[in-house]
């Protein structure tokens, strides 16, 4: 009977039936209404409108402030923080751009910008980013800003009618 029956040893053979089972259900998507990296099906995003007010603050100053928003959710290499995007159009504060650039291989690559003080000199560098011209399949993003969180209060509240 024992020669019948496979035995997993341990974590390496949990890991290879796990990968074996992952490379058999390659072409199943897991999630609906989300938008995945061609590359790896296992990296994808879901834009959900926020449906209420959203305002961006720094030290009580509005920077931005939005019925239009909406929310990134990411699965990775890890499951991401979700992230608040506006329309740049909402945006009230002074931008300028930082000489950072990264690549997503989700999204394209990303421009940051810089909070610029009311003379024009960085109040706070690299406070936002962008996608200027999105992949295809991420095109969702195109004249969408993000702030970091951590430079920021964001604040949801019912929009008013």
């Amino acid at each position: 009977m024992a020669g019948t029956v496979a035995r997993i040893s341990g974590r390496a053979g949990l890991f290879a039936i796990m990968k074996r089972r992952m490379a058999e259900q390659a072409d199943v998507t897991l999630a609906t209404a989300t938008i995945h990296n061609p590359a790896e099906i296992r990296h994808f995003m879901r834009l959900k409108p926020v449906g209420r007010r959203v305002r961006i603050l720094r030290d009580g100053a509005v920077l931005a402030e939005s019925t239009g928003a909406v929310r990134l959710l990411e699965v990775g290499r890890d499951v991401y923080d979700p992230v608040i995007y506006v329309p740049r159009a909402d945006v009230r504060a002074s931008l300028g751009p930082n000489d950072t650039s990264t690549h997503c291989p989700l999204k394209g690559d990303a421009a940051y910008f810089d909070l610029l003080d009311e003379t024009g000199t960085v109040a706070q560098p690299k406070i936002a980013w962008t996608y200027p011209q999105p992949f295809d399949f991420a095109t969702e993003l195109n004249g969408l800003v993000a702030f970091y969180a951590d430079q920021v209060t964001i604040e949801e509240s019912p929009i008013q009618n």
